[in-house]
């Protein structure tokens, strides 16, 4: 504790010893400034309509054919017994399993635009989470590097989101390198149905992510992976640039070399099945959560 004195000149400090912890939560301004323009951007009650009802996987309704609707949804027996065609309405399924899986090694812990790479993904993550429970889902968190260190089970409902809020919040830096196939092989185990797996992370060397790609490739055939990355604006600002020195031609010939890797790794995931966003970092949030909207409209959860 420390206290000015009356003219501000000096202040006094004292020390006082506790065993109480306070967690750090994580900011979840970007949810209140971001979450409710989402929803007014996409007309909250117009989406949920539009995702609840449409080319989904459960019975709705049996309604009468009109001019737009999918040839494919007319019932012909039911057609039969009526004066009218009538077709099948579906909605799409709810209690969809999506899991957070934040990687928490050292290349996560190196700041982009002054916060650590990991602060930004949670940031994301909580907003995705906040629109998945408000739709319906089912969310879980894995948070790991070198090993799990965070898994959490699989929860629903508004209220669960506090819970989240403070398993984000326990989440440490790490200068661990990334164990990719320990922590897949594990989280893929523990998930009894299809999940939806958002994986939050970053790669630097071709070595590390060849590691990611082949843990991807192990999961993919059960499981919907998004692969949720950050622009690495640096090095794209250094490659851009215009020479003037030599060693301004040596920084942009190795930061395209860096770049062109990047973009080989994040290629070969994407014909594995893979699906991902890369962003830039104050938008990351609000890409997740189209990316999110859109596989659950096409009904690929």
């Amino acid at each position: 504790m420390r206290w000015r004195g009356p003219l501000g000149l000096a202040w006094q400090q004292r020390v006082i010893a506790t065993a109480t912890t306070l967690p750090i939560l994580p900011d979840i301004r970007p949810l209140h400034d971001r979450g409710a323009q989402i929803f007014q951007r996409h007309a909250l009650q117009g989406l949920i309509a539009q995702i609840e009802r449409g080319d989904g996987a459960d019975f709705e309704a049996l309604v009468e054919f009109r001019a737009g609707m999918d040839r494919r949804a007319i019932d012909w027996k039911q057609s039969a017994r009526q004066t009218k065609l009538h077709a099948k309405e579906f909605r799409t399924e709810r209690n969809n399993q999506i899991v957070f899986a934040v990687d928490a090694g050292r290349q996560m812990c190196e700041p982009v635009a002054g916060l650590p790479r990991i602060d930004r993904a949670v940031s994301a993550m909580l907003l995705t989470a906040w629109v998945a429970l408000k739709l319906g889902d089912r969310v879980a968190l894995h948070a790991f590097d070198s090993r799990p260190r965070i898994a959490s089970g699989v929860v629903s409902g508004m209220p669960a989101f506090a819970n989240l809020q403070r398993l984000a919040a326990a989440i440490e830096y790490s200068g661990e390198e990334t164990n990719y196939t320990f922590a897949l092989t594990t989280l893929a185990a523990r998930l009894t149905r299809r999940s939806m797996i958002v994986l939050f992370t970053e790669f630097t060397d071709l070595t590390s992510a060849d590691f990611m790609v082949r843990a991807a490739a192990r999961i993919v055939g059960t499981h919907l992976l998004l692969v949720v990355v950050l622009r690495d604006e640096e090095l794209e600002r250094i490659a851009d640039a215009a020479p003037v020195t030599a060693d301004d031609v040596t920084r942009a010939v190795t930061a395209a070399a860096l770049l062109r890797d990047r973009k080989l790794v994040l290629t070969r995931l994407q014909h594995l099945g893979v699906h991902v966003i890369e962003a830039e970092h104050d938008r990351v949030g609000e890409r997740l959560v189209a990316g999110y909207v859109d596989l659950k409209r096409r009904n690929l959860l």
